[in-house]
């Protein structure tokens, strides 16, 4: 399944919009953020070696990424704003301002990050972009 901005976007304001309450407002939805990124701390420290007090799991670190993503398509939906042309904005701002701020690898081979995940590889021709 491959899912653009503009889809999540257009999903979300779907479900939203079939209730006449609509939108959270602002602040309530900025309260929403904190509380996600919250949950999403709660799950790191328990995958990292705190323990889970008795009863509660380990969580769910996808789930509570895409909770937040939500509140934030939510927040972009409700202000006009378009979360694709952010993060656009956003890419350019660090690839150039960035460029030269971290330790090139030297060999082409997959990047890793410390969970053993596999990052995209840099590209410098496209970083002067």
């Amino acid at each position: 399944m491959s899912l653009t901005f503009a889809d999540a976007s257009a999903r979300v304001d779907a479900y939203i919009s079939q209730f006449r309450e609509g939108y959270f407002p602002p602040l309530l939805m900025l309260a929403r953020l904190t509380e996600e990124t919250g949950e999403i701390a709660r799950v790191v420290a328990h995958m990292n070696g705190k323990t889970p007090k008795p009863g509660e799991d380990v969580g769910d670190l996808e789930l509570e990424l895409a909770d937040l993503l939500f509140v934030m398509v939510c927040m972009a939906n409700e202000r006009g704003l378009s979360l694709e042309r952010g993060f656009e904005r956003m890419m350019h701002k660090v690839e150039t301002r960035d460029a030269t701020r971290w330790t090139r690898r030297e060999e082409a081979g997959p990047a890793t990050g410390d969970a053993g995940t596999t990052a995209p590889a840099l590209d410098p021709a496209n970083e002067a972009s």
